[in-house]
């Protein structure tokens, strides 16, 4: 098979690429590198199966000539990270949607499958948990800047679903939940980066709000294994699927477990919401997905704990990347 990424750059994007061309597929990555990075890519460049354009999958006639060249395509461009999202909101709106617009239109000429890759956000500050794919997504004021990512996302489903149900144009959709490992930045308020960079370097690790919001952390290998394993079915489209992790932990218990497992000397201080965003910015207590749905139908189940997840993030600092 020969698959387009848009956003491929990136880190998740740089894993799938590793995922599918390890499976013997073609791979081609279109990213703007306004989040991702060539540095992701770079040990690919050798590879014959591999190329990369760098430009902006809201480009139609670029991303029309790349679905093209392509069986099926990975739609994973979009702007990432709370940090992000509160001090460009308008970027993040506007990225979101237009690149899904342009990437659905182009994929519906040629009838090209077409994997959505959400979030864990869409569920907004629903308190029904675990989170169902087909539960109500409750989100918060438009006065929030904070929802405005979930709503964009929820948008850009809206967008794929249509498209399978009035253009007939395959598409898949996967709720990523809180995914780990090499290669993710800090820059965007990624916690585990984060956490990581400051135990290393002997800095307090900043926990916000008081540390009690639960979380669920999944591998990043696992979570683009489950992606490539629903774009090789044909019995998925139009369906939303969670992939995620379903073990919890606090955010103080990671601090926590970071800072032993690094053996740092860093204190743990919290620091509060308003303080680390903006003033009135909401949070979820919890945010766990239900994942019957992908275990049921394609047997997918993430592979490595919290701690073996922790160890690999803990070895790629130490190596300096």
């Amino acid at each position: 098979m020969r698959y387009l990424i848009t956003g491929g750059a990136g880190f998740i994007g740089s894993h799938l690429s590793d995922e599918l061309l390890q499976r013997g597929h073609q791979v081609h990555v279109l990213d703007d590198l306004t989040t991702g990075s060539i540095d992701n890519l770079r040990h690919l460049r050798d590879n014959e199966g591999f190329a990369y354009t760098i430009d902006s999958a809201e480009n139609a006639p670029v991303v029309a000539e790349l679905v093209d060249g392509a069986d099926a395509v990975f739609h994973l461009a979009a702007a990432v990270g709370v940090r992000l999202i509160v001090e460009s909101p308008v970027r993040t709106i506007e990225t979101n949607i237009r690149t899904t617009e342009v990437v659905l239109a182009q994929a519906g000429k040629k009838k090209r499958p077409v994997f959505l890759a959400s979030t864990s956000e869409v569920y907004g500050k629903g308190t029904d948990l675990p989170y169902r794919e087909d539960g109500d997504l409750t989100l918060g004021s438009t006065l929030k800047g904070r929802w405005s990512y979930a709503c964009s996302k929820a948008l850009d489903e809206f967008l794929a679903i249509a498209h399978w149900k009035e253009r007939q144009l395959p598409t898949v959709i996967g709720r990523l939940f809180n995914t780990v490992g090499p290669r993710q930045t800090g820059r965007y308020g990624m916690v585990i980066p984060n956490f990581v960079a400051q135990a290393l370097a002997g800095r307090p690790i900043t926990v916000y709000g008081d540390g009690s919001q639960q979380r669920c952390f999944c591998h990043v290998s696992d979570v683009v294994r489950g992606m490539a394993d629903l774009m090789e079915r044909d019995d998925v489209y139009g369906e939303v699927f969670n992939i995620g992790s379903e073990d919890e932990v606090t955010i103080l218990e990671l601090a926590s477990r970071v800072k032993e497992a690094t053996a740092s000397p860093s204190e743990i201080k919290f620091v509060p919401y308003d303080e680390a965003y903006e003033e009135g910015f909401e949070d979820m207590q919890r945010r766990i997905p239900d994942t019957t749905r992908i275990r049921e139908r394609i047997g997918w189940g993430p592979s490595m704990s919290l701690d073996e997840i922790l160890a690999d993030v803990i070895e790629e600092h130490r190596a300096g990347h």
